[in-house]
């Protein structure tokens, strides 16, 4: 069993679509994933608290995320999507909602609001005094310049799936490399998610992903989270058991401290526990 105050950082609901409509501009529709669904996995996990993860398929339209949250009774957060236009009365009103971030999502058609990065930097100004992240689900081994656009930029980030990068791009890709340093710099932290996305096997165990998750933490064990990716959208191979995602950690030898530095203490900073 986690530790208590164990954290999913990272989860989507969808539907029922008559109540959040999905955007025109989706790269995927996916099936129904209620909140119910939900709350039942995190009970035979043992799993208390949750930040729920503006889906692409939404675009803008952050409402089923709020209602979520709002329905937690403060066990949630959430991570919103946005475009450049939101007013400042519009952000804080998110922020009193449990709102903690913006998701800029690069790798799925409708999950960028913005017209380029630059655009984003220049809007993340505005997420500081707030106390926000910006959270990028991009795949670092195809950004050669991610380094150079992270290092400064206004607030901290948060890379989903260990950088969402094919762990046949080796440990030496310079994107994971660039990664790592910022990792180490304090600037950036990653999700230990969505293992089943960058895996070359089909099915568990994902042997060749516990180097890179080890590099990581080795760079810096405070900028670390875990999250379960429920329930996996647009994924097409074997479905993984959402236990043996959470068994990862162990499996990677990170030892109960660690796990619990991942699972509790790294979230309650991050995400205002």
């Amino acid at each position: 069993m986690p530790p208590p105050g164990a954290c999913d950082c990272h989860a989507h609901l969808f539907g029922p679509e008559s109540k959040y409509p999905y955007s025109p501009a989706r790269g995927y529709t996916p099936p129904d994933a209620s909140l119910a669904e939900y709350e039942k996995l995190h009970a035979i996990l043992g799993i208390e608290r949750a930040v729920m993860t503006q889906p692409s398929v939404y675009g803008t339209d952050n409402s089923a995320i709020l209602d979520a949250i709002a329905a937690s009774g403060d066990r949630m957060r959430g991570v919103a999507a946005v475009g450049g236009n939101v007013s400042d009365d519009e952000l804080h009103r998110l922020h009193d909602a449990g709102i903690r971030g913006i998701r800029v999502n690069t790798a799925d058609k409708g999950g960028m609001p913005f017209d380029s990065m630059a655009e984003f930097a220049r809007f993340a100004e505005r997420l500081a005094p707030l106390g926000w992240h910006a959270e990028l689900l991009n795949k670092v081994a195809e950004s050669p310049d991610f380094f150079d656009t992270f290092r400064d930029f206004p607030v901290d980030i948060v890379v989903g799936h260990l950088g969402y990068m094919r762990a046949s791009n080796g440990l030496d890709n310079p994107g994971f490399q660039d990664l790592l340093e910022l990792v180490r710099r304090g600037k950036c932290w990653v999700k230990l998610t969505g293992t089943y996305r960058i895996t070359e096997r089909d099915a568990p165990p994902y042997d060749d992903v516990p180097p890179f998750a080890q590099a990581l933490v080795e760079a810096n064990p405070e900028r670390i989270i875990w999250g379960s990716d429920w329930p996996h959208p647009f994924h097409y191979r074997t479905m993984p058991n959402d236990g043996y995602l959470l068994d990862q950690l162990e499996d990677w030898g990170f030892d109960e401290a660690l796990r619990e530095e991942i699972l509790v203490h790294n979230p309650a900073r991050l995400y205002g526990f």
